[in-house]
């Protein structure tokens, strides 16, 4: 049976709406599930079908399911901030665990859905990993409450498998960055750096600046959901570019894009930061037939292009 609906939880978000334009020019026809906490309305498309809802709302999403019938459902709403899944890990379990089984309930209310692909995260869920690059054989060991929530929603959705027969597609992300990437709250370093920069304003690195950390284009994220789409049976896929960059060259690279002339300024490390991550990809590259096509410098270019448009 060919795919027709795709409904993404979080398309209005970052990453969420970058999968959800590769979805559209792909011909598919999209709905977007978002309670616009993080997501912004300039960034739901056109040619989507909106519903300003939220995950841990069931009785809104059985509605949903009910009236779009997709077939494929695609999970990237969550919270996602490290330091701020320490101070609250109860409301990153609410949101993240059980909104996602919230979905998973819905999902068996209809016949419809075919296969279940959800973002988990490369970079909290092994913790300080054992292997570098680490590749998904290696024991996830999360640190912080955002990981391990990221980590029960992959062993819940294994269970959707085992007792209900839905294929699912878990992809492990690293460093996503790009163009709509907000530079507060859940951000990441390059879109922090990349405004504060533009801005002329002191940006801080935290720490000694050594950390390293494996930066991936949010278009190839996208391309890897695409792929997934179609891909057979289930499985745990990282995607990272395999190499480490750390974020003393980070800034370097964005300071002479940027044309940013203010010095280096370190402030104290972050609580629960991992030393060192990056990703061996090779699984997705043999199961999926993906690999990273933006390197790292065309990246920041069009990043920093993205910031410096009107």
């Amino acid at each position: 049976m060919a795919i027709e609906t795709i409904l993404v939880t979080g398309g209005a978000g970052f990453i969420g709406s970058h999968i959800v334009e590769a979805c559209t020019a792909a011909g598919y026809r999209v709905v977007i599930v978002d309670n616009l906490h993080t997501g912004k309305r300039e960034n739901i498309h056109p040619k989507a079908r909106f519903y300003h809802a939220d995950i841990c709302d069931a009785n809104a999403l059985r509605r949903i399911f009910a009236e779009e019938r997709p077939e494929v459902v695609c999970h990237h709403a969550a919270l996602a901030d490290v330091r701020a899944s320490l101070a609250d890990p109860v409301g990153y379990t609410q949101v993240n665990v059980v909104g996602t089984l919230n979905l998973l309930e819905a999902i068996l209310g209809q016949n419809s859905v075919r296969r279940f692909v959800f973002a988990s995260t490369g970079g909290a869920v092994y913790g300080e990993p054992a292997e570098l690059p680490t590749s998904e054989r290696c024991l996830p060991q999360p640190l912080d409450p955002y990981g391990a929530s990221k980590l029960s929603c992959e062993y819940y959705i294994d269970t959707y498998r085992h007792n209900h027969g839905l294929d699912y597609t878990v992809l492990r992300y690293s460093n996503v960055y790009g163009p709509r990437q907000d530079s507060t709250g859940e951000a990441g370093v390059v879109a922090i750096f990349t405004a504060g920069m533009l801005a002329n304003r002191q940006v801080t690195i935290h720490g000694d600046g050594c950390q390293r950390r494996d930066f991936i284009y949010v278009e190839d994220v996208a391309r890897a959901n695409l792929l997934a789409l179609d891909s057979d049976g289930s499985g745990v896929f990282n995607l990272g570019t395999g190499m480490a960059t750390d974020i003393n060259t980070m800034f370097r690279e964005l300071a002479q894009l940027t044309g940013y002339d203010c010095p280096e300024r370190h402030g104290p490390p972050k609580a629960g930061e991992v030393r060192a991550i990056y990703l061996d990809c090779s699984r997705a590259r043999q199961r999926l037939g993906w690999k990273p096509q933006v390197p790292l410098p065309e990246g920041l270019a069009r990043t920093v292009a993205f910031f410096r448009a009107p």
